[in-house]
């Protein structure tokens, strides 16, 4: 179903007509009153419309409907659709139309339905402050940008390892009629959403970057991670979802990646491959520095002509520099005034 917009008319002129009628109800009830204690049965005549108004009079006021910046309200007259209000100001509307919203009552921690207690938390967009009135007014749609962070989930990588992640969407409604009509309810409706997206692009990607692993599907291994490329992953998630939602009228204009880790479970052992990795890089570092160095000295004593080492003399100083620039605790000089040999 397509959006239409509700040409309404100035709400401010008929509110003042509808109390000026109210008042004059009130006037004839009296006046009839009156005359009808003088057994002037010409009383009825002011009496009898007055008592209808008074009794019926307050339909028209249920036609009166206020609209703020960034709202719309979406309209039925007995079941058919007529159109939305959009425009910020002050409307009248056939008295018998009923505004719809089922995600109205819908409870999933977004601003305008605060909950602690719930799976998903959705932040207040910007610095609007909610009221209770709010809260309870009803069936208005919230057109503002706003960030939905689900929970997080555990989901297994590319190599099968469990990891938790959590997204923030930030996303808006475009078109109120798909919202309201084409899902049955847009709320939860983005969230699962959200939730398929997030395990169908995570089980693509290994945590760090692993070899024979292509994220691409172009069939050549490549160097995606969720780690090291969280943009591109959080990038995928969000055309997946907008490929969902359009159905519902919703527009995602960001996904991003807010919590990443490994799984309670396998979180120890990881960081101990993850530090035995860093150990065995930092030492092949020391290695190739050390090797550099002790090639360089004794160059430098063979240019110099400071002395001359047979090989092995050279083997023993080689020795004895590897395990002072390797070692781990600081090198014990011992003073050799004897000869090698």
């Amino acid at each position: 179903m397509e959006e239409k917009m509700l040409k309404a008319k100035s709400g401010l002129p008929r509110m003042v007509l509808f109390i000026v009628l109210y008042l004059a109800s009130i006037g004839a009830v009296i006046y009839g009153s009156i005359l009808l204690e003088d057994n002037n049965m010409l009383g009825l005549v002011p009496l009898i419309p007055g008592i209808l108004w008074l009794c019926i009079g307050f339909i028209p006021f249920m036609g009166l409907k206020i609209i703020r910046p960034q709202e719309a309200l979406v309209l039925t007259l007995f079941g058919k659709y007529t159109g939305t209000l959009k425009e910020a100001g002050f409307y009248y509307v056939n008295p018998f139309s009923t505004a719809v919203n089922p995600a109205a009552q819908t409870k999933l921690g977004q601003s305008n339905d605060v909950d602690n207690n719930t799976k998903h938390k959705l932040f207040i967009e910007g610095n609007t402050s909610i009221s209770m009135q709010d809260l309870t007014s009803g069936k208005k749609l919230s057109l503002k940008v706003m960030t939905l962070s689900n929970s997080k989930q555990k989901v297994n990588d590319a190599l099968g390892n469990p990891v938790e992640v959590g997204v923030a969407v930030i996303w808006r409604v475009v078109d109120t009629a798909k919202a309201v009509f084409n899902v049955d309810n847009y709320k939860e409706y983005l969230s699962l959403q959200c939730d398929a997206a997030v395990r169908n692009i995570v089980r693509i990607y290994p945590y760090d970057v692993a070899p024979n692993v292509d994220t691409t599907g172009d069939g050549q291994a490549d160097e995606g991670s969720l780690r090291g490329s969280s943009g591109v992953v959080a990038e995928r998630i969000r055309k997946e979802i907008q490929e969902k939602v359009i159905i519902a009228g919703l527009e995602i204009l960001e996904a991003r990646i807010t919590y990443l880790a490994y799984a309670t479970e396998i979180a120890s052992v990881m960081l101990q491959r993850q530090q035995a990795s860093a150990i065995i890089d930092a030492r092949a570092m020391i290695v190739d520095g050390a090797v550099s160095m002790v090639e360089m000295a004794l160059n430098k004593l063979s240019e110099n002509g400071i002395v001359e080492l047979d090989k092995e003399r050279k083997a023993t100083m080689v020795s004895n520099l590897l395990v002072v620039l390797c070692g781990n605790r600081d090198a014990q000089p011992v003073v050799n005034s004897g000869s090698l040999y």
